[in-house]
C-alpha cells in the first residue's frame, strides 16, 4: 500500500513538472518564434523602405507628364523593361545580364534576385518594370496600400511598399512599387517551425525523464520520514504495550487466586506500581519529545553554571555507579567558572541522560568521566566511558527515537531507547550541538557543545 501510494505521487509528479515545463518551453518557444518574424520583418521593412524613397526622391523629381517615363529611369535602373515593348514583364534578369548594367543606383539590391521594381499608373496598370521579377505576379495590384504582402504562381512571398509619385506641377504620375523576397526568411522560419516541431516533444520527453529522477528525489526525504513515522509508532506501540501487558497479567493472575495473603497483595501492587510508573516515565518522555520539535515546551534561559551542574550530577551518579562496580569521575579543565545561557533542569536532564547512558553500557570495572572544557566560544562536555562501543555504521542512528544499539542489553535494564534522542533534542533547544566518537569494544564519548553567554565571552 505504501508503495503503491507513493509510486503514485511520484508519477503525478513527474506528470505535472512535464507537463508544466512543457508547457512554458512551448510558451517561450512562440514568442521567441514570433520574435524572430518581427525582427525579420523590421529589418526587411526598413530596407524596403530606404530602396523606395531613394528611387522616389531620384525620380519624382524629373517627372514631367502623368504615366509617360522619363529619361531619369533608364539612369536610375539601366534594365528597365516597358509594359507594352516585347520585353517580357515575367524576366527574371541574371547575373551576367546585371553584370552589363554598371551605372544603376540600386541594381546592388536586386542582382541576388531579392527585389523588384515596378511603375504603374493611377489606376494599377503596370507601366514598367525592373530588376528581378517574379513569376506571374497580378499585373494590375492596390496602390492605395503602402505596404502589401503579395505572392507568386508559386506561393513565394513579397513585401512590398507602393508610394505615390508627382510630376513637376504637382500631377499624379503614378506609383513606384517595391517589393522584396520574403523566400530567406521563410526558409529560416521553415527550419526554426522543424526544431520547434521535433524538438519540443523531444525536450519534454527528456523533461519526463528528468522530473521523473527529480521526484524520487523529491520523495526520498518524505518516504524517510514516513518510514520513521510508521517506525515510530511501532517502537512507541511495543513499549506502550509491554508494561500494559505485565499488569493486565498480573491483574488476571490475581483474579485467578481464590485467596491473596498480605505480602502477595503487596507484592503485586508493588509490581503494578512500578510497571505503571514506567508507562508513566515513557508517556513524559514522548511528551517532552514532542513539545521539543514543536517548540512549546516553556523555555526558561538563564545564565548556568555548568561547573556546579556537573560536580552535582557526579555526586548524584556516585551511588548508580557503585552499584554498577564502576568508577564515576568528573574533570574541569578551566580554571573559572562556566556560564551558559540555558534551562537548567533541561541541562540537567540531558546530562543526566548522558551520564545514565554511559553507566548502563560500561561493563563493572570500567570507569565514566565526565570534562568540561572550554573552547573558542563554547562551552564543551564530554562524557568518556569504557562500555561497549559503537560501530561507525550506527553512531548516527543512536539519537533516533527507540533505537537501540544493543535491543536486548536496553530492555533488561529497562531502558525504552529515547533518552539519547531528548538530550538530542535540548542541546538543539539551546542552539548547541552533540555527537559521538566511538570504538567498539573501546568504549564512546559524547561531545556536548553549548554557546557561552556573551557577557563571559567580553570578560575572557
Amino acid at each position: 500500500m505504501q508503495m503503491r501510494l507513493f509510486r503514485k505521487t511520484r508519477v503525478t509528479l513527474a506528470l505535472w513538472y512535464a507537463g508544466v515545463m512543457g508547457l512554458i518551453m512551448s510558451l517561450c518557444s512562440f514568442a521567441v518564434y514570433e520574435v524572430i518574424i518581427q525582427a525579420y520583418l523590421v529589418s526587411i521593412n526598413r530596407e524596403v523602405e530606404s530602396v523606395t524613397v531613394t528611387l522616389h526622391n531620384v525620380i519624382e523629381a524629373n517627372l514631367k507628364k502623368p504615366g509617360r517615363t522619363e529619361q531619369i529611369f533608364q539612369l536610375v535602373l539601366p534594365n528597365l523593361c516597358q509594359a507594352e515593348s516585347s520585353c517580357p514583364t515575367q524576366k527574371i534578369f541574371t547575373h551576367n545580364q546585371l553584370a552589363h548594367f554598371e551605372h544603376g543606383i540600386v541594381d546592388v539590391l536586386y542582382k541576388d534576385e531579392q527585389y523588384y521594381i515596378r511603375f504603374v499608373d493611377t489606376s494599377g496598370r503596370l507601366i514598367a518594370v525592373a530588376g528581378f521579377q517574379p513569376n506571374e505576379l497580378p499585373k494590375i495590384m492596390p496602390v492605395t496600400q503602402v505596404w502589401q504582402t503579395v505572392k507568386d504562381s508559386q506561393s513565394n512571398r513579397y513585401n512590398q511598399m507602393s508610394l505615390p509619385l508627382h510630376t513637376q506641377d504637382n500631377q499624379l504620375w503614378g506609383y513606384i512599387q517595391v517589393g522584396r523576397s520574403l523566400k530567406e526568411l521563410d526558409s529560416r522560419l521553415a527550419a526554426l517551425k522543424l526544431v520547434l516541431v521535433l524538438g519540443l516533444p523531444i525536450t519534454v520527453l527528456l523533461v519526463g525523464g528528468s522530473s521523473w529522477w527529480l521526484a524520487l528525489l523529491a520523495m526520498r526525504p518524505i518516504d524517510s520520514s514516513y518510514k520513521q513515522m510508521q517506525q515510530f509508532t511501532s517502537d512507541a506501540s511495543h513499549e506502550l504495550r509491554t508494561p500494559l501487558a505485565a499488569i493486565n497479567a498480573t491483574v488476571e493472575t490475581v483474579l485467578d487466586l481464590e485467596y491473596l495473603s498480605e505480602p502477595e497483595a503487596r507484592d503485586t501492587l508493588t509490581s503494578i506500581k512500578r510497571q505503571s510508573y514506567r508507562l508513566a516515565e515513557l508517556v513524559q518522555d514522548l511528551l517532552l519529545l514532542s513539545r521539543l520539535d514543536r517548540q512549546t515546551l516553556t523555555t526558561e534561559l538563564l545564565p548556568c553554571c555548568l561547573n556546579v551542574l556537573i560536580n552535582d550530577l557526579t555526586e548524584e551518579f556516585s551511588a548508580l555507579a557503585s552499584i554498577a562496580s564502576l568508577t564515576l569521575t568528573s574533570s574541569i579543565l578551566y580554571h573559572q567558572p562556566i556560564y551558559v545561557m540555558g534551562d537548567e533542569d533541561q541541562l540537567l536532564r540531558l546530562l543526566s541522560n548522558l551520564i545514565a547512558n554511559a553507566i548502563q553500557y560500561t561493563p563493572g570495572g570500567g570507569y565514566v568521566n565526565i570534562v568540561l572544557k572550554r573552547s573558542n566560544s563554547h562551552a564543551v562536555i564530554e562524557v568518556r566511558d569504557t562500555g561497549i562501543g559503537i560501530v561507525p555504521h550506527e553512531q548516527k542512528r543512536i539519537f533516533h527515537r527507540f533505537y537501540r544499539v544493543n535491543s536486548d542489553r536496553s530492555r533488561r535494564t529497562g531502558g525504552s531507547g529515547l533518552g539519547l534522542a531528548i538530550a538530542h533534542a535540548i542541546v538543539q533547544t539551546h542552539r548547541g550541538s552533540l555527537h559521538v566518537q566511538s570504538e567498539l569494544g573501546k568504549g564512546s564519548t559524547f561531545i556536548v557543545q553549548l554557546p557561552l553567554i556573551f557577557s563571559q565571552l567580553q570578560k575572557y
